[in-house]
């Protein structure tokens, strides 16, 4: 069987389903393609399930990108604004946390049903359970030819909107990468991003005890710092400081944690010998830091060791372990526990204002899949609905 659309988008995922509904809206006919049995799994496990959709303070400081300039047209035509208006219209309550983040009030189910409805209300077909078996240029005419295992596809605009690679549990697979590279298109290496930290087999001793204790902290790697919240876990380091850190963090490369970010451990103990010199540095630490945590990083010698007779490179020890602990991560937990997929199709390729690729007419790419890596906190979310609107606009 052979069918005619104007618009052929291949995954149903954030990307996808928003870009679909927006190119409906102008008339366009347009199908979805996705190998999965449901659409938007992602989304749904979004957020622990409430989805954060969105945040209040995006900029193109928050995204990686070998182009970094890319984001800004997208983010600047289609904002978060724009995305709260819709999710007001279906009545979708929502509730603000730290950082600008935005999540649903009840469930993340409520803002896939509001892309699927905004689907149907644009005459959007959906096809799930669709294998695609070869896609080409169609000579005859500016498009492409899709064959699944069931049809034959022939569409003026092919948008990729498969995403990237991470959490292969919940679908993903490299496929939107597969089909840049049959047109001649180059992939920026992928790697995990925003996933939690394994530690050297030395470490890994000392530190799984710790598994569970979460505290304030500073990561930073390369140009990147962060500070937020760390959680130690039976296999290395976790929490938004560490997720936020590893979308920067090259292998081989040091992390540098401030386990104290918000004062200087120095003065302090400094200050409390003032007042009270026969004081150990332990039940001082202790008011701050869980015990544990001041164990696992200080001699016991040390840490029973009056203020008051504390010497000036005994303090630097205490100072530089705390505030200044030099940690070599034996790597990351892999796309497995990742929540997105640094690299991906080099954005270098296509307009920043249509998604269209430069050097294939026709051929669009949204969403994750492109080069462009959001932070943690709704970024990413908002990068693929404003890549999606400007697609679909353009389609």
């Amino acid at each position: 069987m052979k069918t005619e659309y104007d618009v052929v988008i291949i995954g149903a995922g954030a990307s996808g389903l928003m870009c679909a509904a927006q190119a409906g809206k102008r008339g366009k006919r347009v199908k979805v393609l996705d190998h999965g049995p449901k659409p938007g799994r992602k989304i749904l496990m979004s957020g622990g399930g409430r989805c954060n959709f969105t945040n209040r303070r995006v900029s193109a400081q928050n995204y990686i990108s070998s182009n970094p300039h890319f984001v800004k047209s997208a983010l600047s035509r289609y904002r978060p604004e724009d995305f709260i208006d819709l999710v007001r219209q279906y009545g979708i309550r929502f509730s603000e946390r730290e950082h600008g983040q935005l999540f649903c009030t009840d469930s993340a189910g409520q803002i896939l049903d509001m892309l699927l409805a905004e689907c149907r209300k644009s005459g959007v077909s959906l096809a799930p359970k669709t294998i695609i078996t070869r896609i080409e240029r169609d000579r005859s005419a500016r498009g492409f030819q899709i064959r699944t295992s069931g049809e034959s596809i022939n569409a003026e605009s092919l948008v990729i909107a498969t995403g990237g690679v991470s959490m292969p549990a919940a679908g993903a697979t490299p496929f939107g990468y597969k089909v840049a590279e049959q047109f001649g298109i180059p992939v920026v290496q992928p790697r995990p991003g925003l996933v939690p930290f394994t530690v050297q087999p030395a470490d890994k001793t000392v530190l799984s005890p710790l598994a569970g204790i979460s505290v304030k902290a500073r990561a930073c790697t390369g140009s990147a710092s962060f500070e937020e919240q760390l959680l130690f876990t039976h296999r290395g380091l976790s929490g938004p400081v560490i997720l936020q850190a590893s979308s920067y963090w090259q292998s081989g490369a040091p992390v540098t944690i401030d386990l104290f970010p918000d004062g200087n451990i120095g003065e302090l103990l400094e200050t409390v010998c003032k007042t009270r010199p026969k004081r150990h540095v332990k039940s001082v630490l202790a008011e701050y830091l869980p015990t544990r945590l001041v164990q696992a990083r200080l001699d016991e010698k040390l840490l029973n060791c009056p203020l008051n007779r504390i010497s000036r490179q005994a303090l630097k020890t205490v100072v530089d372990a705390i505030q200044t602990w030099n940690l070599q991560p034996g790597g990351t937990e892999g796309y497995r526990t990742a929540e997105v997929t640094v690299g991906g199709i080099d954005c270098r390729r296509f307009s920043s204002k249509t998604m269209e690729s430069n050097d294939v007419p026709g051929l669009y790419a949204i969403g994750e899949v492109l080069d462009v890596t959001g932070w943690l906190g709704g970024y990413n979310f908002q990068w693929a609905w404003s890549s999606a609107w400007a697609a679909g606009q353009a389609v």
